[in-house]
């Protein structure tokens, strides 16, 4: 049947031109591991995602290096919702992140550091901390302060959803949430942990997610696993492994890396994860 004008805005736009702008040519947010811009390619608002490692792998830097990366190009603010590691500590491995400076050399100079922080976009980055973040709370702060950019870590943990559902069932429930979010407000990054099957695995799989079937893994765009192995001449070397990649990228993504795999480096005392190649 035929759409009048004062329809048209409620349908997805058939203009080709319009579709290139919007999904290709304007680029998003840019990853600072040019390993993931070659494979997934900028985030932009509606894209969801997580990250899942085993614990003392690295989840908490690796958004660390890539947050403060994000923040030099984001226009509104990031939200970081932090129900896992201290608040403190994740906010010091901000600094160091953004600055690419040990504890000793963040601590030499207050003033001066805490200046060129603020200046690259630091004080864009909002960390909520609380071990019980519910879901009206972040409805509340992303209607508010219409964010560029919003972090779980870890958002198995975000209350509000079915306590007695079955933990796959309300896992699902969470995620698809989440789903929602990133299409109204902006993109989505969530954490989540590894299973047992993902102990010393160089290259994690949608099989190694914990705590779900095919849930979690059904509502994200992507899905990125870390993979540590118990080699000691690798212990600062992390795999990087893309199981899931919906992104449409940008013009320098790489179609044959869509679902690629690459070894990085990360350097616990800057925070920051550095490609390798």
């Amino acid at each position: 049947f035929p759409v009048t004008i004062a329809w048209a805005g409620m349908f997805v736009t058939n203009d080709l031109k319009e579709l290139h702008e919007s999904t290709t040519h304007k680029q998003g947010l840019r990853w600072r591991l040019q390993t993931l811009n070659r494979m997934l390619g900028s985030l932009r608002q509606g894209d969801f995602g997580f990250i899942f490692a085993r614990p003392e792998t690295g989840k908490t830097t690796f958004l660390a290096s890539e947050v403060t990366h994000f923040a030099t190009q984001a226009e509104g603010p990031i939200l970081w919702f932090n129900n896992e590691e201290q608040g403190n500590k994740v906010q010091l491995r901000l600094y160091q992140a953004m600055l690419n400076i040990n504890l000793t050399q963040l601590w030499s100079d207050f003033e001066s550091n805490q200046q060129r922080y603020m200046e690259r976009g630091g004080d864009r980055i909002k960390i909520r901390d609380s071990a019980a973040i519910h879901r009206r709370e972040v409805e509340h702060f992303a209607r508010e302060l219409r964010p560029s950019l919003i972090i779980f870590d870890q958002l198995d943990k975000i209350k509000g959803f079915s306590g007695d559902a079955r933990d796959d069932l309300r896992l699902g429930e969470i995620y698809s949430w989440a789903r929602e979010i990133a299409k109204q407000y902006c993109p989505v990054i969530a954490v989540s942990q590894a299973g047992a099957s993902g102990e010393g695995k160089r290259w994690l799989t949608m099989d190694d997610v914990a705590n779900a079937k095919t849930a979690k893994q059904a509502e994200a765009d992507w899905i990125l696993g870390i993979g540590k192995t118990h080699d000691i001449t690798e212990e600062y070397m992390r795999h990087l492994a893309i199981s899931k990649n919906k992104l449409t990228g940008d013009a320098d993504s790489d179609p044959d890396q869509r679902h690629g795999r690459q070894t990085v480096r990360i350097c616990p005392t800057t925070a920051r994860y550095e490609d390798i190649n």
